[in-house]
C-alpha cells in the first residue's frame, strides 16, 4: 500500500509544472516576417522556463513557452531553439537568444557589452547576417535587428 501511495504522489508531482517565480505585466511588441504583435501581455519566469502571453481584447492571441531545449508556440508545434530561430527569427542567431531576451540577459556571450546606470547596451553586427542593437534597462528590453527586420520590445509595469 505504501508503494502505491508513493507512486501516486510521484506521478502527480511529476506531471505538474514548476510554478513561476516571477510574473510581470508588460506591453509587448514583436515584429518579424512571421509574427506581428503589439499588445499587453504577461511574462512568467522560473529557473527552467520563460512563458510569454500576449492578449488582445482580453483574449490570448499568442502564447510562447521557452524551455531549456524547446520553444512552444500557440500557433506552431514545439520545436528546437535552433529550428525556431531558423523559422521565426534568424538562423544565424545563437540558440539561446530568445531566452536571453525574455530574461533581459546579455546575448552573444556579452559581446560588445557596454554597461549603463540601469542596464546595458549591445551593438553587434555581422555583415550579411545581422545588425543588432540590444538595450536593457530597469523595466525595458529592446532588441532590434535592422538587417533581418526583427523587433522585440518588452516594457514592464506600464
Amino acid at each position: 500500500m505504501r508503494k502505491i501511495v508513493v507512486l501516486i504522489v510521484f506521478f502527480i508531482y511529476g506531471c505538474t509544472n514548476t510554478p513561476y517565480l516571477q510574473e510581470d505585466s508588460a506591453f509587448i511588441v514583436w515584429k518579424s516576417s512571421v509574427l506581428r504583435y503589439a499588445d499587453m501581455g504577461f511574462l512568467y519566469q522560473n529557473k527552467d522556463e520563460v512563458k510569454l502571453q500576449i492578449y488582445s481584447n482580453a483574449q490570448s492571441v499568442m502564447s510562447l513557452r521557452v524551455t531549456q531545449d524547446y520553444i512552444c508556440m500557440s500557433s506552431l508545434e514545439c520545436m528546437s531553439k535552433r529550428d525556431f530561430n531558423q523559422k521565426v527569427l534568424s538562423g544565424s542567431y545563437p540558440k539561446n537568444i530568445l531566452t536571453n531576451i525574455l530574461k533581459a540577459q546579455p546575448i552573444f556571450g556579452k559581446k560588445y557589452i557596454k554597461y549603463t546606470q540601469t542596464g546595458f547596451i549591445q551593438e553587434i553586427k555581422k555583415q550579411n547576417l545581422y545588425t543588432i542593437k540590444y538595450k536593457v534597462s530597469k523595466n525595458r528590453v529592446e532588441f532590434v535587428d535592422s538587417y533581418n527586420h526583427i523587433m522585440i520590445k518588452i516594457i514592464k509595469d506600464i
